[in-house]
């Protein structure tokens, strides 16, 4: 370690292997996306990659990486950036298949796999704005 050099403890970005898997895992949900009935109505722009890189940008800063998606977005804020799109039982039910399948491709370890599968569970119920 070099002088003044700061060391931190090992985040969950390092411990599945940083930006690519968490890349994959958001490239696959989009495949998802793409051809789900219920949520690609939610995204009202034909190409689906801003949405993707957005949110590979926040996984990405939100399990440890580099902090991207807060400097070029702001705060992530998700509640607040979420309530313009009605999310019901529905919506939230569609988009936790669509992320169970690109969860379970991704090829990480079970216990990453379940880490990882925890966090967007909690999100999804927690975006819930509609019954």
């Amino acid at each position: 370690m070099t002088p003044g050099a700061e060391s931190r403890e090992p985040t969950f970005y390092d411990a599945v292997g940083g930006e690519a898997p968490l890349r994959r895992i958001v490239a696959r949900f989009y495949v998802e996306v793409a051809h789900d009935e219920v949520l690609r109505p939610l995204y009202p722009e034909q190409d689906l990659a801003p949405a993707e890189e957005r949110m590979a940008l926040f996984l990405i800063q939100v399990t440890g990486g580099p902090r991207t998606y807060a400097e070029r977005r702001g705060p992530p804020g998700l509640r607040g950036r979420h309530m313009r799109f009605p999310i019901g039982r529905r919506e939230r039910d569609a988009w936790l298949r669509a992320m169970r399948v690109a969860v379970e491709e991704s090829g990480m370890d079970e216990p990453d796999r379940r880490q990882l599968w925890e966090y967007f569970e909690t999100t999804a119920y927690g975006l819930t704005n509609r019954r």
